[in-house]
């Protein structure tokens, strides 16, 4: 059973698209249920001025997106980085077990994004985001 803010989220995403000048892009996908995330974002002063994304996948792919992108935009890089899939699961009131990986997925492609930023500014460092195995409903992790 999804709450009403995953289905609000589904059925009136935010911030779909892509960011016609984005100097961060980030696409990550999950081979097991067929879900694809892409997220592209303009950061300027270390500020995520827009954040879009483009979804292939379930409902609950779809909003977790969607809660993603509203939960960096207008937030540092290094803010965004600190956003969880636990972070995305708890703004949405959560979700059912089967459909954890969705926000991973959304995770996933924030870290993603910004690793792209990273590498396009020259600036070294790594991104470590991502599934730890931690929930099971996926075989993301042997």
């Amino acid at each position: 059973m999804y709450s009403e803010k995953v289905m609000d989220h589904f059925a009136n995403p935010r911030n779909v698209g892509e960011v016609e000048d984005a100097n961060a892009v980030g696409q990550v996908g999950n081979a097991k249920c067929g879900d694809i995330m892409k997220i592209s974002m303009k950061i300027e002063d270390d500020i995520i001025k827009d954040v879009k994304f483009k979804t292939f996948g379930c409902g609950a792919a779809v909003a977790t997106s969607s809660m993603a992108t509203e939960l960096v935009k207008g937030k540092t890089v290094d803010e965004a980085l600190k956003v969880t899939n636990k972070a995305v699961m708890e703004a949405l009131d959560g979700l059912p077990a089967v459909k954890v990986h969705c926000s991973v997925l959304a995770e996933e492609a924030i870290g993603a994004a910004i690793q792209d930023y990273y590498q396009r500014n020259g600036i070294d460092k790594k991104v470590e985001k991502g599934c730890n195995g931690c929930c099971g409903s996926c075989d993301h992790h042997h």
